[in-house]
């Protein structure tokens, strides 16, 4: 493995972008809750407050033609890959100018530009969807990397075997990306897996594994980077678990009766960006006053596009089939 391609690029200006990051996504997460509440944002939310390193520092390790596949908690990472903030907001609302046409919504993000390919509602529904991206890589031998982002909850779902199995059989190249936060919705996983170090069922099908602390982004992008150049050099898969916890419900519909707050509290001095933010700030490599800057230009793009969002406008009713089957009327691109 080449070393160099393998280690975090720690300067000073990059380590301000992995915390801008983390804080751009929290904000704007924080900002639809809000919304949700108010009834502009209807559906369901699942908010990814606690997990922000696993995002912004797997993809600060991929190029921009590698494929991501998400879940339904990937705001985050369609934020951090590139996706406007303004056209995410926007298929929040519903609005045909949300990057989904309006038509998916909090859990089915997609946007070509950037080769994200969702935003998948289904538990472990990206998995499959990984592993013909990586099939297609293979066959046209054009060097990408499919990043695939799952929860710990997705292992107990038949197509994560049936997936991981034929990745490995066929030697495909996936960086699968577990984001193991403790609970499958509600359900702790101690209470669901006889084995609780996800990565060991990756070895069981040989494919090459580790475990990093999902709460530091440094180490996360790391870790991301060694395997991301792994499955380049080799052409076969990796498997990265992320050991990480959500600080927010399931869903904003969870009562969340399922732990304790006693619990979610002593998670809450080790979540990613008071970490990160402390440890710069003790370091003298960031002044609470340059962060507050950071803070002030997140909030103004996060307000544009709630005003992008509102005034966006509904599809009609008569295109309400549009999309369903292919129509050779339909401009390419569209």
């Amino acid at each position: 493995m080449t070393v160099s391609a393998a280690k975090p690029h720690l300067s000073r200006e990059h380590m301000l972008e992995l915390l801008r990051q983390m804080i751009r996504v929290r904000r704007f997460e924080d900002k639809c809750a809000e919304l949700y509440t108010q009834e502009k944002i209807r559906g369901f939310l699942h908010l990814y407050d606690g997990e922000e390193a696993v995002a912004v520092g797997v993809i600060a390790a991929l190029s921009t033609r590698d494929r991501i596949v998400a879940t339904y908690r990937e705001h985050g990472q369609a934020l951090v890959r590139g996706v406007p903030m303004a056209a995410v907001m926007a298929e929040m609302y519903g609005k045909q100018e949300g990057c989904s046409r309006g038509r998916g919504g909090s859990m089915h993000l997609f946007n070509a530009a950037t080769n994200f390919y969702g935003g998948n509602a289904i538990v472990g529904g990206g998995l499959p969807l990984a592993v013909g991206l990586a099939l297609a890589s293979r066959m046209q031998k054009d060097g990408c990397v499919t990043a695939c982002f799952f929860g710990d909850g997705a292992v107990a779902e038949g197509e994560f075997h049936e997936s991981l199995n034929l990745a490995a059989l066929w030697q495909l190249p996936v960086l699968y990306v577990c984001e193991n936060n403790l609970y499958a919705m509600g359900t702790a996983l101690s209470l669901t897996e006889s084995e609780t170090d996800i990565h060991r069922k990756a070895e069981c099908y040989r494919i090459a594994s580790e475990t990093v602390d999902g709460m530091d982004v440094v180490a996360v992008e790391a870790a991301a980077r060694r395997a991301a150049q792994a499955v380049r050099e080799t052409g076969k898969p990796y498997f990265l678990e992320c050991r990480t916890y959500r600080l927010r419900a399931h869903s904003m519909f969870d009562p969340q009766l399922y732990r304790d707050k006693a619990e979610v509290e002593s998670w809450r001095p080790r979540e990613p960006i008071a970490r990160f933010q402390g440890w710069l700030e003790a370091n003298h490599m960031v002044h609470p006053d340059e962060v507050a800057r950071i803070v002030a230009e997140i909030d103004a793009e996060i307000a544009a596009a709630v005003v992008f969002a509102e005034a966006g406008t509904w599809e009609p009713v008569e295109q309400i089939s549009r999309f369903v089957h292919a129509d050779a009327a339909i401009p390419t691109g569209q």
